[in-house]
């Protein structure tokens, strides 16, 4: 195989797991997360997203679960999804489910740019005009770094809770980790995420050269968190090998993304499955095709979805339920009279790691490597499963 494997480095990266395996969050007592004994009117929530994404769907799901069982939501079961990517069907559910005497999810006020800048300049206007001229909705929940940016501005004045972004402050969503720089809004904000990331891969693989697909652009450069990659490969003296992809979900953005796996394949000892509309799970095959023919090891950035798929590895800190959990207090608080901006936005859930057994056989992964981490993983999945 033609990845240098250093062992020797294997235990330091697992000290270092375990050095974050208790969740951090700032204290937030000043107001309570637990629902008032009476409330003058229900909270009307809408929702905005870039497109349809996986995250999105499991990230509203769990910010339901979770405002349930704090008691802003009678308890709820949320039934299981055909489609992991579709938040319109799921918000149809909670707008006619979810039962409360202090917030509702608004029926119609979903709205998804379903990955098209034209659309998504159309729908920032109709939100903008809804919020500012009909006023009906009394919170935003903007997924993912298109929407946050789209409702991160002073053009209202309604509150916004920004989730599923890579790097809200590279992306322009919000001032700094402490400061969102709007009163109205917040945005989760997990600073290292990416450099653990990267500097856990690289002591696992021990690769030279990194191959890396995005989108050339500053929400692309931003999502694929290029800053935190150049900064440890600086310190660790890799090379980061880079090809641009498109926008959106259509069968050519997919095709480009195919293309650039097959240039950077022969070329990278590691790759590096960064977010993008379109890396999906019915698109990861081809890509892992790509590289699997080529024996590079693939680490996902969005969690264990990918591995569960075929990836071969992921360090996360991405637990959908503890995030979530994150995300419905700070919805609590803000309807208990907290401005979004005062609170905390900082918040690293436990870390957890994923590997797949059978993607570690396909690339013939060292044999130490791979008895460590079938070992010591959180999720180690038996299989490949193939999406619906």
């Amino acid at each position: 195989m033609k990845v240098f494997f250093r062992i020797t480095l294997i235990n330091l990266v697992f000290i270092l797991f375990l050095s974050f395996s208790v969740g951090f969050a700032a204290n937030k007592k000043e107001y309570p997360t637990s629902p008032p004994a009476k409330i003058a009117k229900k909270w009307r929530i809408g929702y905005l997203e870039g497109g349809p994404y996986v995250s999105y769907q499991q990230y509203l799901a769990e910010i339901s679960k979770a405002l349930s069982d704090l008691g802003w939501i009678e308890p709820i079961t949320i039934p299981p999804r055909e489609n992991e990517s579709e938040t319109d069907k799921l918000w149809a559910w909670l707008a006619a489910n979810a039962k409360s005497n202090y917030l509702e999810f608004a029926v119609n006020a979903h709205y998804s740019n379903n990955w098209n800048k034209k659309g998504r300049e159309e729908n920032k206007k109709t939100v903008l005009r809804r919020l500012n001229e009909t006023r009906d909705i009394d919170l935003m929940i903007a997924m993912g770094t298109w929407a946050g940016q789209d409702l991160a501005n002073n053009d209202h004045s309604v509150p916004v809770l920004v989730c599923s972004t890579s790097d809200p402050i590279a992306a322009k969503i919000i001032k700094n980790e402490k400061d969102s720089g709007y009163d109205h809004v917040h945005a989760r904000v997990d600073p290292a995420r990416f450099e653990r990331q990267i500097r856990a891969f690289h002591d696992v693989i021990g690769f030279s050269k990194l191959g890396m697909a995005f989108r050339d652009t500053v929400d692309g450069r931003s999502i694929a968190g290029m800053e935190a990659v150049r900064k440890v490969a600086g310190e660790r003296n890799f090379e980061v090998l880079e090809c641009h992809t498109s926008s959106g979900i259509s069968e050519e953005a997919v095709a480009r993304m195919v293309e650039c796996t097959r240039e950077l394949a022969p070329k990278a000892d590691a790759f590096y499955i960064v977010e993008q509309s379109a890396v999906t799970l019915k698109t990861l095959p081809r890509i892992l095709e790509v590289l699997n023919a080529h024996k590079t090891p693939a680490f996902s950035q969005s969690g264990a979805d990918h591995v569960r798929h075929g990836v071969l590895l992921n360090v996360s800190n991405t637990s959908y339920k503890e995030v979530g959990r994150f995300h419905a207090e700070t919805v609590a608080q803000i309807i208990n009279g907290a401005k979004p901006r005062n609170l905390p936005q900082i918040y690293e859930p436990p870390v957890k790691i994923a590997f797949n057994k059978v993607a570690a056989k396909l690339i013939d992964l060292n044999d130490d490597i791979y008895q460590l981490l079938s070992e010591t993983a959180d999720e180690v999945y038996e299989k490949i499963e193939v999406s619906k």
